[in-house]
């Protein structure tokens, strides 16, 4: 059982913070290889989400319930930052994002990128990578985590559904040989953020914050594997922060302050290369770090956030079951009535 537990915490790891890593489809330039305003029809509130319920609060993700508990959806949110007074006329928008997802949810992300002047994305990969529409095949450790937990929750991968050949789409991550060095300087290895990270879940999952070993071993043989696993992963990816906050050390960590540094160093380029609307679109385990950075380090405010659902969380069955046990109705029921002489 503590075997099950911690293979999940290293999936939970890979799909949410870790974000995408080098692929093999990577193309740099030969230097770099010799080293080693959202679109009008985008219904970013979602009209699913406007169902009646409660909503547990959550800054840059969130799951949204009805009033009876049931989970209706899980949501990351696009927040604004502006300048102080309309400063200069920069806006910056924090994209969340779960690299897993709904083939909706990047239906409508890729609608939002096209109205922003530059759109900053994450990718470990040296500078120059392009990324192929369609995103080639992924591979490596934390590809392959990944695409495995995409199938079993029967979900879309972002590389795949994002359109990264947009012109607007500017790089903004650390190389590999950057992210590797940042990581030995803080004295971080892969693995011991991994023990970290999973020294974390444990201790939610002990205070009740995450799903237990027994729930989680109970979804993976549900009939309806996909929807119980989502709904149990969601209630954990809620605490982001908290997890977030066990990997800083004096130094922060390389895989949320490091690359956010490089996030940032690269918006100041567009600033000053007079782009006045930006979006960035990182993992929602950086962003409030990120957003900490803008207040302090752009001078921005925030001006509210709105939001796109990412999974779908509702239990369809039910409904199904409803309607195929319903008795027919109207002209068709009228139709089987027997004929009767007059």
């Amino acid at each position: 059982m503590a075997n099950f537990r911690w293979s999940v915490a290293l999936v939970l790891v890979s799909a949410f913070l870790v974000g995408a890593q080098l692929p093999a489809f990577a193309k740099a330039p030969e230097e770099v290889k010799n080293k080693a305003k959202p679109a009008a029809k985008v219904d970013l509130a979602g009209k699913k989400a406007k169902e009646k319920g409660a909503e547990k609060k959550g800054k840059f993700l969130r799951v949204v319930q009805t009033d009876g508990g049931d989970p209706v959806a899980m949501e990351t949110s696009v927040a604004r930052y502006v300048g102080k007074g309309g400063k200069d006329g920069v806006s910056v928008e924090l994209i969340s994002a779960v690299h897993i997802g709904e083939a909706s949810y990047y239906t409508q992300l890729n609608k939002l990128f096209s109205d922003y002047d530059a759109l900053l994305y994450e990718l470990v990969a040296p500078e120059g990578t392009k990324v192929p529409k369609g995103g080639g095949k992924p591979t490596g450790f934390v590809s392959g985590l990944q695409n495995g937990m995409k199938d079993m929750l029967q979900l879309e991968f972002q590389l795949s559904e994002v359109d990264y050949t947009k012109e607007n789409f500017v790089h903004a991550d650390m190389s590999p040989e950057q992210f590797a060095k940042a990581m030995s300087d803080r004295g971080e290895s892969i693995w011991t953020m991994m023990a970290t990270m999973m020294g974390q879940s444990m201790a939610q999952q002990a205070s009740g914050e995450a799903p237990s070993d027994m729930e989680l071993l109970m979804a993976l043989f549900d009939s309806n594997r996909a929807l119980k696993l989502k709904r149990l992963m969601a209630r954990q990816f809620e605490n982001l922060d908290t997890v977030t906050m066990a990997l800083s050390g004096p130094k922060g960590s390389a895989l949320i302050e490091g690359r956010n540094e490089a996030a940032l160093a690269v918006l100041k380029k567009q600033i000053e290369a007079g782009k006045k609307k930006i979006g960035i679109f990182y993992g929602a385990g950086h962003m409030p770090d990120m957003e900490k950075r803008l207040l302090a380090d752009f001078g921005l405010r925030p001006e509210g956030e709105r939001w796109i659902e990412a999974w779908d969380l509702r239990d369809k069955a039910p409904v199904e079951k409803k309607k195929k046990q319903a008795p027919a109705s109207g002209k068709k029921a009228k139709q089987r009535e027997p004929v009767r002489a007059s």
